[in-house]
């Protein structure tokens, strides 16, 4: 199975990305996980409920840990506090912001923690977590098939009250799969596992060994697969789309996808993008179709709302600035100023050279301006980059949904708290934004939250944060070996479904 290198060590609190939430997903068992009409169902959790939207009752089924102990409530808890703990400088720590206490243990940046738990999370028995929020949220059940709610063993944290280096390098999961060995990331080129025999859920027939083949480009991958020494590629490079089809037959998959391609923007770290009228040019100055229906053979759409399709919520052409008209681009761009040069970061692994080379055509010709392509080798390189706020180029950007809701594709990416601790790399901030989030949240009804998602995605949609330019679709294929290859809302491939041909 093909993989880029993950970001960060194998940690799940400190994983919010594709390619290591990818490897843990093999290794973990989520709460729930999704049904063919985007429902969240009952896995490691026996139940989830509540009769307010505010206090939920979690009770877990009998899973262990690969070392056969048994998964217990607290592990629950401890994994969730120690992402939650400012502290611990977690990547995923905003996921747990709307727990009762979070801002305890969690103050924010110059701010001390008042608390080292949050007092939201309360451990019944071994087999029973019960979880109070500072206020209702309907969707709290569909976010705990994220990654950053797997559970943490209690040997995961050293002596010293961190992370310990071996857990990161070999991580004891309660999943389908365990480490055969500890990955030593940045030089190991393969992460090998092997199947749990005690886990509970449907198993792989015929097969125990599954192996993650770490690489830096995916034209390599897609070679390794045409020579049947790769047996699954689950992102094709759009190289390899117009053939692939004709390469693979049946053993091509082109499906629809929750996804979402962006343009981002350092909003809070460069000047010369402040002005939303520089941001709506580049827009309009970007021919989504043409980069759709020939980089990608036509296997993207082009982005018209910052909310996919495939979830309710998506409304055709919302976004206006969206829409190709090269002659208003450029008269609003030198009206507005837009600087006469621009960097255009992408990760090199990941198959993005074509489209983001259209796009610096497309800025070139339609703008007069001068644009530079900036390929970093890794798509660690370039998030590590940001997070530091290091790189002040436009950048591309993409999200794989973490679970099916619209407010999946409005707080993580763009929420004043996900600034360090998300996903928001641009540091927008907009209160109304937040306020309208909020109140979505809080609705009881599903109609009336997605009315404030909505217009919470309107502000987005007037101040484009970040440019969307596709939804993406699924490309994948695998080789003659192997059969039954599905992947899930998450784009993860289902692996006890998967058999040797």
């Amino acid at each position: 199975m093909e993989v880029g290198e993950p970001q960060k060590m194998l940690y799940p609190q400190d994983t919010t990305e594709t390619e290591g939430a990818e490897v843990l997903a093999a290794v973990f068992s989520p709460l729930v996980k999704y049904d063919e009409n985007k429902q969240p169902v009952e896995e490691a959790a026996e139940s989830i409920t509540t009769t307010d939207s505010q206090v939920w009752t979690i009770k877990l089924k009998p899973y262990t840990w690969h070392d056969g102990t048994p998964v217990k409530a607290e592990d629950y808890a401890r994994a969730w506090n120690f992402a939650a703990l400012q502290d611990n400088a977690m990547s995923s720590s905003y996921f747990f912001g709307r727990v009762d206490g979070y801002n305890d243990v969690h103050p924010g940046e110059g701010k001390t923690p008042t608390a080292k738990e949050m007092k939201g999370l309360k451990v019944v028995d071994d087999t029973t977590l019960e979880v109070t929020l500072t206020a209702p949220f309907s969707q709290f059940k569909t976010m705990l098939g994220y990654t950053a709610f797997y559970p943490m063993p209690a040997s995961a944290i050293g002596s010293d009250g961190k992370l310990a280096p071996a857990y990161g390098e070999k991580p004891i999961g309660q999943g389908m799969f365990k480490l055969d060995k500890p990955y030593k990331k940045g030089t190991d080129p393969t992460i090998e596992l092997s199947v749990y025999d005690k886990f509970p859920g449907k198993k792989p027939t015929g097969w125990t060994k599954l192996q993650f083949k770490v690489y830096t480009s995916s034209e390599t991958a897609w070679n390794d697969l045409q020579a049947e020494n790769l047996d699954i590629h689950d992102s094709l490079p759009a190289t390899a789309i117009s053939t692939a089809k004709q390469v693979l037959g049946d053993r091509y998959f082109d499906e629809p996808d929750a996804s979402i391609g962006y343009i981002g923007v350092p909003l809070k770290y460069n000047e010369d993008f402040q002005n939303v009228d520089v941001r709506k040019a580049i827009s309009m100055a970007i021919d989504r179709k043409t980069i759709s229906d020939t980089v990608f053979s036509g296997t993207r759409s082009p982005a018209d709302d910052f909310i996919n399709p495939a979830i309710p919520g998506y409304r055709q052409g919302a976004c206006t600035a969206c829409t190709y008209n090269p002659a208003e681009a450029k008269k609003l761009y030198e009206s507005a100023g837009g600087p006469k040069s621009i960097e255009l970061g992408y990760n090199a692994d990941g198959g993005h050279k074509e489209w983001i080379e259209a796009v610096a055509n497309n800025l070139r010709a339609n703008l007069g301006i001068e644009v530079a392509p900036k390929p970093f080798e890794k798509f660690q390189g370039i998030l590590d980059a940001l997070d530091a706020k290091e790189y002040k180029g436009l950048f591309r950007m993409g999200w794989s949904i973490d679970y099916p809701a619209a407010e999946n594709y409005l707080t993580p990416i763009f929420g004043t708290g996900a600034i360090g601790t998300g996903s928001n790399y641009g540091g927008y901030s907009n209160k109304e934004f937040d306020e309208l989030v909020a109140k979505g949240d809080q609705a009881t009804d599903a109609a009336e939250g997605q009315k404030f998602y909505q217009q919470a995605d309107d502000i987005l949609l007037k101040e484009l944060p970040y440019i969307p330019v596709y939804f993406y679709r699924s490309n994948f294929g695998h080789s003659t070996k192997v059969k039954n290859v599905k992947l899930n809302l998450l784009n993860q491939i289902n692996w006890a479904d998967v058999e040797k041909a």
